[in-house]
C-alpha cells in the first residue's frame, strides 16, 4: 500500500515537474516571439550606426576631398558662338568614386576583422572581439532590457549578442542635381551614392538591411552668361526685360 502511494505521489511530482517545464518553454516561445521583432529593429538601429561611422571614417581618409564643381566641368565648342555646352569630367569624378568605394571596403573588411579603432564607442555596447578576429563578422552585445525597450530593467539583464556582416560587395554610383539659381546660373551639387547590404543575426532571427551614405564629390556655382533679353517663363504673354546692347 505504502509502496503504491509513493509511486502514485511520484507520478503526481513527475507530472507537476514536467508541466512546468513545457509550460516555463511556452512562454519563453511566447516571449520570444513577441519580443523578437523590437530585438530586429534595435538591432538595425545599432547596426546602421556601427556601419555609417565606418563609413564616414572611411570617407574622412578620403585623399581628395570636396572639390569645386567647376573643377570638374568641361567647356566644349558649339556651332553658336553665343552658347556654350557642358559636361562632367567623368575620369575625375569615377576616380573619386572608385578611391572612396575601396576605402569604405577596406574599412568594413577591418572593422569586421577586430579592429577597434574603425569602430565607434557606443554607451552599453560591448564588442566581442575574439568573434570578430575568428571571421564571424561584426559582433557585439547589448543589455537585454535596452535591446527589448523595457524601461524597469534598463542596462540589467542578460547581454543579447547581435551579429552582423557585410553581404556581398559595395556598390555605389554618381547622382548630380542641378537647381536654377538667379539669371542664366545653377546650382550644381555631384555626389556618389553609397549602399551596403549587411545581413543583421540575433538569436533565432535574421534579417537583411541596406546602409546607405551619399558622399559629395563636388559643389558650386555654374555661372552663365546674363542673356540680353529675360523673361521669367509660365503661361501667358509675360513681360520682358531688354539690356541695351552697344553697337559699333
Amino acid at each position: 500500500m505504502r509502496f503504491r502511494q509513493s509511486k502514485k505521489r511520484g507520478n503526481i511530482a513527475f507530472f507537476v515537474i514536467l508541466t512546468l517545464i513545457i509550460v516555463i518553454i511556452l512562454f519563453l516561445y511566447w516571449m520570444n516571439s513577441r519580443l523578437m521583432p523590437t530585438y530586429l529593429q534595435y538591432a538595425e538601429v545599432q547596426t546602421k550606426k556601427v556601419a555609417s561611422f565606418v563609413v564616414n571614417k572611411a570617407i574622412n581618409a578620403r585623399t581628395s576631398g570636396v572639390l569645386d564643381v567647376n573643377d570638374i566641368i568641361e567647356n566644349l565648342p558649339s556651332g553658336s558662338g553665343d552658347m556654350i555646352t557642358t559636361k562632367f569630367n567623368t575620369e575625375i569624378i569615377n576616380r573619386v568614386r572608385s578611391e572612396t568605394q575601396a576605402l569604405v571596403k577596406e574599412y568594413l573588411e577591418q572593422a569586421e576583422n577586430g579592429d577597434l579603432t574603425h569602430l565607434p564607442n557606443l554607451e552599453n555596447v560591448e564588442y566581442n572581439v575574439g568573434k570578430m578576429e575568428a571571421g564571424d563578422g561584426i559582433v557585439f552585445f547589448v543589455p537585454l532590457g535596452q535591446a527589448a525597450n523595457l524601461p524597469l530593467l534598463g542596462n540589467l539583464g542578460p547581454k543579447i549578442p547581435i551579429r552582423f556582416h557585410i553581404v556581398g560587395s559595395v556598390s555605389s554610383d554618381v547622382r548630380s542635381t542641378i537647381r536654377e539659381f538667379g539669371i542664366n546660373n545653377a546650382y550644381v551639387e555631384v555626389s556618389i551614392h553609397l549602399e551596403v547590404n549587411v545581413q543583421i543575426i540575433v538569436p533565432f532571427a535574421s534579417k537583411s538591411s541596406t546602409v546607405e551614405q551619399d558622399i559629395p564629390v563636388a559643389i558650386g556655382l555654374v555661372q552663365g552668361s546674363v542673356p540680353h533679353i529675360y523673361t521669367n517663363g509660365g503661361d501667358g504673354v509675360q513681360p520682358s526685360l531688354e539690356v541695351p546692347v552697344p553697337y559699333d
